[in-house]
């Protein structure tokens, strides 16, 4: 499924600014090919995205790296709501 577009508040943009000053070069081209995968189907295998259970049972997640991922939601408009990224020690 490839969304129809992409969004995000304030402070997930604030979270996604420091998750990424810890990057090494490396770390960052790997974020920035996922992102280019998931804007092209949020569902390709090479994400792992799945649904979230729990108190995150609305959302979803898709990796970034080993311990890092992405939290978002799909929007009834077929468009994508980024939440919060980093470990998985991170909630909504």
């Amino acid at each position: 499924m490839k969304p129809k577009y992409v969004s995000y508040d304030k402070a997930f943009e604030k979270k996604f600014e420091k998750y990424k000053s810890k990057l090494t070069d490396g770390e960052k081209d790997k974020f920035r090919k996922r992102f280019e995968i998931f804007k092209e189907n949020i569902f390709d295998k090479r994400l792992e995205t799945h649904k979230l259970k729990g108190n995150l049972r609305d959302y979803y997640a898709f990796s970034i790296g080993f311990s890092n991922r992405v939290v978002f939601k799909l929007l009834d408009d077929c468009g994508v709501y980024f939440l919060e990224i980093g470990s998985h020690d991170v909630c909504y």
